[in-house]
């Protein structure tokens, strides 16, 4: 993978994987071990919290009543704005992934661990993987992926199975991945293997500084 100027000083992992995958708990794992996260998700969060230029960009166009009555975005009212309206989805996109690229990229360049795990599930779709040294897809089934969906989410197995449709193939990312993690087994045993992982990225992120 490419190492952009953006961050010379830091080694980065691109962490992906769909829905249900479990990229929280092997994230959990690599912070354990004193590595820094950057979340895409808690990201795009971020960019929206009020007093943020992006909550008030997302005020101006669509009005105060996509506000909740604490001042912070409503994300159910949002969704269902842009759910059947493709104009303002693209409007909405255009305006987040700047602010979202923009500030990953500030943290990523901030990290003082070791080396650095930006998680990102759509990180191949979104092109974040050409910020990344080395990509590591934490895979199961997709028979696990909506099984553990809709146990977490809450929803359908079909609605489950529309947002994996969603992203880009199991099959299409295992080609694009640098590395695989089964997550599909004993917790132990991946341990195991991501401390393998993890060992030799500190010796590639060494070896790169």
């Amino acid at each position: 993978m490419n190492n952009t100027q953006h961050h010379k000083n830091n080694w980065v992992l691109g962490l992906t994987g769909g829905i249900g995958c479990g990229k929280t708990a092997v994230s959990d794992m690599l912070a354990e071990l004193g590595i820094t996260i950057v979340d895409a998700d808690i990201v795009a969060r971020q960019v929206v919290e009020p007093g943020t230029d992006g909550l008030k960009a997302i005020v101006e166009h669509f009005g105060t009543d996509i506000l909740d009555e604490h001042g912070a975005l409503n994300r159910g009212e949002l969704r269902a704005r842009i759910f059947s309206n493709p104009e303002q989805k693209t409007w909405l996109n255009a305006l987040l992934h700047p602010l979202i690229r923009t500030k990953l990229l500030t943290d990523l360049k901030n990290a003082q661990s070791d080396y650095v795990v930006l998680v990102a599930p759509l990180l191949f779709e979104n092109g974040l993987d050409s910020y990344c040294n080395r990509t590591l897809l934490i895979d199961v089934p997709v028979e696990i992926q909506i099984t553990r969906t809709t146990k977490r989410d809450n929803i359908s197995s079909e609605q489950a199975k529309q947002i994996i449709d969603a992203q880009m193939s199991r099959e299409h990312k295992q080609q694009k991945a640098d590395d695989i993690l089964n997550n599909n087994r004993d917790l132990n045993d991946v341990k195991q293997d991501l401390l393998k992982l993890h060992n030799y990225y500190l010796q590639q992120a060494k070896s790169t500084i």
